[in-house]
């Protein structure tokens, strides 16, 4: 059973290589938008809270965030492991985070973060831009955003041990091994 997360500045290639990990690993991808995808499509009333939030425009708050990550974790196909890519972002989310998997008897095994130089990710994300707003003012803030919030994080998984860094530049392939060699993944 491997509960791994995924850490890195946007471009970086997390749900990439999060989704191929978990298919080797044999178990449950789960990013942030697939989770409020799907509670919004649950039709509960929490899914009903979370489609308004979306539809709206609106950033989805943090207590928002923390309902929809202890549904999805706590689904039947989530207890034989998962990888999550984009949660937990902040500090407090990763305390949220370690106590959903405490009630499940389980921990975080590994974090997983990719490294990528700024002007390699801002590269990627003009070349896969998709809408006016993908400029490069609007990447360097997400990027300094990125950095600003998770810097701590990372400090919070290499203090618990947890913290394995990957180079992200290269192949999908080369990048992939990295990541699988530093989770333990046998190839």
């Amino acid at each position: 059973m491997s509960r791994i997360v995924f850490l890195g500045p946007p471009g970086a290639g997390k749900g990439t290589q999060a989704g191929r990990l978990a298919a080797a690993l044999g178990v449950s991808h789960v990013s942030t938008g697939d989770m409020l995808r799907a509670a919004s499509a649950s039709g509960s009333e929490f899914g009903r809270q979370v489609k308004s939030i979306l539809d709206s425009g609106a950033l989805v708050p943090d207590a928002v965030m923390e309902g929809v990550v202890a549904e999805r974790l706590r689904a039947p196909e989530c207890r034989r492991g998962v990888v999550l890519d984009g949660y937990p972002r902040t500090v407090p989310q990763a305390f949220f985070l370690a106590g959903v998997f405490a009630g499940l008897d389980s921990r975080i095994d590994h974090a997983v973060l990719i490294e990528v130089p700024r002007r390699e990710l801002t590269e990627r994300m003009l070349r896969r831009s998709r809408g006016p707003d993908d400029t490069a003012d609007v990447i360097a803030r997400r990027i300094d955003d990125y950095r600003s919030k998770t810097a701590p994080l990372v400090d919070f998984y290499a203090a618990r041990g947890v913290l394995r860094t990957v180079d992200g530049v290269g192949s999908m392939e080369e990048v992939y091994d990295r990541i699988a060699n530093a989770a333990g993944v046998a190839r």
